[in-house]
């Protein structure tokens, strides 16, 4: 379970897996309203990533550990 950096870059949600020195955009995450956030995590390189969901969004950047989808 790799640590990733999930961040914003004006608008656009990235994630940082320091491991593999990729940086990727989010095409989409599973739960992303305000009382529930994370789930399947599918990036615009065609990979997918696990995080548990949170009950609110947190507060970004933020380091979290995920797994392959």
């Amino acid at each position: 379970m790799p640590s990733v950096m999930l961040r914003e870059n004006e608008g656009q949600l990235t994630l940082y897996i320091a491991k593999k020195d990729l940086e990727a955009n989010v095409v989409s995450l599973e739960h992303d309203q305000a009382d529930r956030w994370g789930g399947k995590i599918e990036l615009d390189d065609g990979s997918a990533w696990y995080l548990d969901p949170m009950d609110t969004k947190p507060k970004l950047p933020k380091t979290v550990r995920v797994r392959r989808a």
